[in-house]
């Protein structure tokens, strides 16, 4: 967006393409992965328009890149890994859902090892780092993918169905239903509508943490797994209460956490949707299976820019505000 001077100098806006966007300068963090326990070093760079995110582990003798997309998922069991020349970085969905939330299109992530850190279990951290390192616009249009006809995937029958669905809307919204039937989640919301004209990611989504069971997380760490998590990055819940002594940070901070889950999931198709998400008892193996289902029906989308922002949906083509 332009200024120009009138004769009575007034400022007059020129609207010009909405742009996309990458980071002013880099920035760092160093934390844990949840599930390998293992110190990980996160360097997160400027990239050039039309580069996408690209994972880069640079702890290898020849560094690999793994550039961002949904046919790049290899592995959805408890979170989402991307692979790219038998090389794989593991829980990438927290990232990718705060770089979804700032509208970031463009981004090198270097890594030294296998697992993104957990951090604090929500986005919040990346939300902190990226907004600190300062976002930039490009001299490229953002291209979106827009739902032409609805794209839908399932599975299961009766009480154990699952769905998630994509269809046609002038933004980015995304309703989520889960169903756990236990009496700490069944005490909070279930049902989380966000939309990104009306909503804050930053306030509403961000800071929603990931959540488990005792029970599993020890029979997880019998097998290896989840070596990294505990009350300070998890919420953690006996069989009839949450444990961790500060409670929840939303009242429905469960069914907030599978929306930033499932913006993470969903931005590894590579392109901000123009879209509605809705789901019900959806993961990330779900998630992706709608994003693959849709790449198969080229009929059912199109990649679109705007040259005029004023007609881009409002929530996507401002700019998230500092933290």
């Amino acid at each position: 967006m332009r200024y120009l001077r009138s004769c009575a100098s007034k400022p007059i806006k020129i609207f010009g393409v909405l742009k996309q966007r990458t980071l002013q300068t880099l920035t760092r963090a160093v934390g844990v992965g949840l599930h390998s326990g293992q110190r990980v070093e996160l360097c997160l760079r400027p990239a050039p328009p039309d580069t996408g995110v690209v994972f880069r582990r640079i702890d290898l003798a020849h560094p690999i890149d793994i550039p961002v997309t949904a046919t790049a998922v290899t592995d959805t069991r408890l979170a989402s890994t991307i692979s790219a020349q038998g090389v794989k970085v593991h829980t990438v969905e927290h990232l990718m859902s705060a770089c979804s939330g700032l509208g970031i299109d463009n981004l090198y992530v270097d890594i030294t090892a296998e697992e993104v850190p957990i951090l604090d279990g929500s986005s919040s951290s990346f939300v902190f780092l990226l907004q600190s390192a300062g976002i930039v616009l490009q001299d490229a249009p953002k291209r979106f993918i827009r739902l032409l006809s609805e794209v839908c995937v399932s599975e299961g029958e009766g009480e154990q169905r699952k769905w998630a669905k994509l269809s046609p809307y002038h933004g980015y919204k995304l309703s989520f239903e889960i169903d756990f039937q236990h009496p700490a989640v069944d005490a909070t919301g279930q049902r989380v509508e966000f939309d990104t004209e009306t909503d804050s990611y930053v306030k509403d989504i961000a800071r929603a943490r990931t959540f488990g069971f005792s029970k599993d997380i020890e029979h997880m760490r019998a097998n290896g797994l989840a070596l990294g998590g505990g009350l300070d990055n998890a919420i953690v819940m006996d069989d009839y209460k949450v444990l961790n002594s500060d409670g929840l940070r939303y009242d429905d901070e469960f069914v907030k956490h599978k929306i930033l889950d499932a913006m993470g999931d969903l931005y590894l198709l590579g392109r901000p949707l123009l879209a509605a998400y809705s789901a019900f008892r959806s993961g990330h193996a779900l998630n992706n299976r709608l994003l693959r289902e849709l790449l198969s029906q080229p009929q059912a989308y199109d990649i679109v820019s705007f040259d005029d922002e004023r007609r881009a949906p409002r929530g996507l083509a401002q700019l998230a505000p500092a933290w």
